[in-house]
């Protein structure tokens, strides 16, 4: 068997290291294809759009953080339910770390009072104040107190 050689590169060395860059290449390519070709054939997939959801505070949808101001474990998850069970978007719900409130407070931090008076038709207790607060990323900050939490522990009413 003869070995090519280039001439003025001295032996076979250049020869192996080029055939096997071009093998490396083709292989790259190879790959490259397949990830194409398999990309292509999921990419409707890829791309469908995903069962709606709807986008806090649009369409007319309220936007609410609930905060505990008693103490009593689990009471902001409980009107967190009741709120989203009313049609109220909860995005935010934990303790607050003021003084306990006897009456819940719904406070109204952008947008028209009546954001305030649906999530007060909701809960069933405590007032409605306007407190505009362009920070926050909500439209009704509820501070739950006394009242919520005994309406909170009563049985609930037949019809």
């Amino acid at each position: 068997m003869r070995v090519l050689e280039r001439p003025g590169r001295g032996g076979t060395e250049p020869l192996r290291r080029r055939g096997a860059l071009v093998a490396g290449a083709a292989l790259a390519a190879v790959a490259l294809a397949a990830l194409a070709a398999w990309l292509l054939a999921r990419g409707p997939h890829l791309a469908a759009p995903r069962a709606a959801r709807p986008i806090p505070g649009e369409g007319g949808r309220v936007v609410v953080e609930v905060l505990n101001t008693t103490g009593v474990l689990g009471l902001a998850r409980a009107a967190t339910h009741r709120l989203r069970d009313g049609g109220l978007d909860v995005v935010a719900f934990g303790s607050d770390t003021g003084a306990a409130l006897d009456s819940t407070q719904v406070l109204v931090r952008r947008g028209p009072p009546r954001a305030g008076e649906r999530v007060l038709d909701v809960l069933g207790v405590g007032s409605v104040r306007v407190l505009p607060g362009p920070d926050r990323l909500v439209d009704v900050t509820v501070r739950l107190g006394r009242d919520f939490a005994a309406r909170a522990a009563a049985p609930a009413r037949g019809p």
